[in-house]
C-alpha cells in the first residue's frame, strides 16, 4: 500500500500555484461588507422613523393634555379632559408636524391624554424586500398639569 499525500500544484519555477485565491477572498469579503453596510443603513432608517413616530406621539399627547375644560366650583378649580378636546389638540399638532397620522386620541380617565399615531417606513436601500413599506405605530400618554 502506498500513502497518498496532498501536495499543492507546483509551477515550473518551483513556486506554489495559489494565484487567484486571494482575489476571490477579497471579493467575498467586499460583498459581505457592502451587504452589511446596506443592512445597517436600513436599520438606522427604521430606528429614526420609530423615534420620529415616538416624538410625534409625545408632542400630540402633551398637546392633548392641554385640551381640558376648566370647572370652577366652591371647592376650587378642576381641569377635566374630554375625548373631543384631546382629539382636537392632538390633531392640530400632528397636522403641524406632518410626520405621522393620528390614529386615535382620547382620555381614559379624564385626567390623562392617550394618543396613538402611525407612519409608514420605506427602506432607503433594500426596498425590494418591503415594497409597500412598513407601518410604525407609537402611543404616548400625558397627564394634565391642573387637577
Amino acid at each position: 500500500m502506498t500513502a497518498h499525500t496532498l501536495r499543492p500544484r507546483v509551477r515550473g519555477d518551483g513556486r506554489d500555484d495559489d494565484e487567484g485565491s486571494v482575489l476571490l477572498l477579497t471579493l467575498g469579503y467586499a460583498l459581505l461588507a457592502i451587504a452589511l453596510v446596506l443592512v445597517c443603513v436600513d436599520a438606522t432608517s427604521l430606528y429614526l422613523t420609530q423615534k420620529r413616530a415616538d416624538a410625534a406621539a409625545d408632542a400630540a399627547a402633551l398637546a392633548g393634555a392641554d385640551g381640558f375644560t376648566l370647572t370652577v366650583s366652591g371647592a376650587g378649580a378642576t381641569a377635566r379632559l374630554t375625548d373631543d378636546g384631546v382629539y382636537a389638540q392632538a390633531s392640530d399638532i400632528i397636522d403641524a408636524l406632518g410626520t405621522a397620522q393620528l390614529v386615535e386620541a382620547g382620555t381614559p380617565d379624564g385626567v390623562s391624554a392617550r394618543v396613538r399615531v402611525a407612519t409608514v417606513w420605506h427602506p432607503p436601500v433594500l426596498s425590494v424586500f418591503v415594497p409597500n413599506g412598513w407601518t410604525i405605530e407609537a402611543t404616548a400618554t400625558s397627564r394634565t398639569a391642573l387637577r
